[in-house]
């Protein structure tokens, strides 16, 4: 009799510290993505005209292409970190009848990054001569000293030749 209580209340013990440990805080969960990754980057690639192979090639196959509306593709993404709110972004892309890339709607705009949005910056990234800063005086580099080791580094850099780097062939524009 005492030995079955003895192992009733160890057996309780034991399934409620395991039922505790579902829940006890350090417990390590994942994080559930789901979806298309679309970056800001992507988005910026997109043109006006491209063709459906083209976009396909650029952000990937959409996760929803609607049998009622051909013309649209859906890209959807969803993150929720292990115990956080869950994150979601939309992207919808759509062509013309001649299947060329009319128009974008979503989260993200062409030309403007989320870090622009923010701190309220354009998404214009060039500098007008006007507007660059000044450039700080540097003193006036004299020739390396004859036989010295910055000589022999100069002459090794100045005898280097440079490799042509091949440029890929653009992305045909027209439609097939």
């Amino acid at each position: 009799m005492q030995n079955t209580k003895l192992l009733l209340t160890s057996l309780t013990l034991v399934g409620l510290l395991a039922l505790a440990g579902c829940s006890f805080p350090g417990v390590y969960k994942i994080d559930i993505q789901q979806g298309n990754v679309v970056t800001q980057d992507m988005i910026d690639q997109l043109r006006p005209g491209m063709t459906r192979r083209q976009v396909r090639f650029i952000m990937g196959n959409p996760l929803i292409q609607d049998t009622f509306n051909t013309n649209r593709w859906d890209y959807l993404y969803s993150l929720q970190p292990g115990g956080g709110q869950r994150q979601q972004e939309r992207m919808s892309i759509f062509f013309n009848d001649s299947d060329q890339l009319v128009s974008l709607s979503g989260d993200f705009m062409p030309g403007v990054s989320r870090d622009q949005e923010i701190l309220g910056g354009s998404g214009d990234t060039t500098v007008s001569p006007a507007t660059q800063p000044a450039q700080p005086s540097q003193p006036e580099e004299k020739p390396a000293k004859p036989g010295s080791l910055e000589e022999s580094i100069q002459k090794e850099i100045d005898t280097i030749e440079t490799t042509p780097v091949p440029t890929p062939a653009p992305l045909e524009t027209s439609p097939q």
